[in-house]
Order: structure tokens, then C-alpha cells, then sequence
């Protein structure tokens, strides 16, 4: 209980720090990762590329038809957006990252509006 209380008040500390995204985008990137390295063979670090799609499909998962309308409310608009979020959260330590991890890794990763339009037919490998 006082892990997830501290857990809580990291996020509204940057939350309110970066004002683009609100408490929910966080906790929604954080169990985001979690639902994609539990799709892998054996937990490993993923990149960027593989996070975005996973976020893709957790997004679909979680809030089928209104998936780009959520993460919009969310201000997430493009993969950039989750790359934001995961290095505001590796800078409060939360998350790491490797020496070859970019922010940049996130970019244009997939046009959100494509992705939310078309059927879900990506396996994470």
C-alpha cells in the first residue's frame, strides 16, 4: 500500500510538472509496458518502436472503437507523445533506459490515425 501511495504521488509530482498529460496517460504507459513485455517470449527491455505498438494494442484492448479518442483526451496524438511520457518517468526513475535509448526512437513510429482505424494484426515478438 505505501509502494502505490508513493507511486501515486511521483506521478502527480510530473504530472504538474509537464502540464501536456494528465495522471492518467502516465498510469496508462505504465501498465502499457507491463501488457507488452508480458506479450514477449521472456521479459527484456523493448524499444521505442515495440512500446508504441504495444501501447497500440493495449489502447485497443482497453478501450476498443474509442482508443484514439481516450489517448486524444490524454493529449497523446502521435508516438512522440508516449516518448514524452516514458522519459518524463525514467527521469523520476520510475523507468530505465539503455545507453542506445532515444526519445527520438518514438518518432513517427505510426500515424495515429491509421492505427486506430485499421484491425489489430501485430504480434509483439
Amino acid at each position: 500500500m505505501k509502494d502505490e501511495f508513493n507511486l501515486v504521488r511521483i506521478i502527480e509530482d510530473v504530472a504538474k510538472k509537464d502540464l501536456r498529460y494528465p495522471e492518467e496517460a502516465y498510469f496508462f504507459v505504465l501498465k502499457g509496458l507491463n501488457f507488452t513485455v508480458a506479450k514477449l517470449d521472456k521479459p527484456r527491455h523493448v524499444t521505442g518502436q515495440e512500446l508504441s505498438d504495444g501501447m497500440r494494442l493495449y489502447a485497443i484492448e482497453q478501450f476498443g472503437p474509442m482508443s484514439k479518442d481516450v489517448l486524444e483526451h490524454w493529449g497523446i496524438t502521435r508516438t512522440e507523445d508516449f516518448g514524452n511520457i516514458v522519459f518524463n518517468l525514467i527521469e523520476v526513475k520510475l523507468l530505465a533506459k539503455t545507453e542506445t535509448d532515444s526519445i527520438e526512437d518514438f518518432k513517427n513510429a505510426y500515424d495515429f490515425k491509421k492505427a486506430f482505424a485499421r484491425p489489430v494484426e501485430y504480434k509483439i515478438e
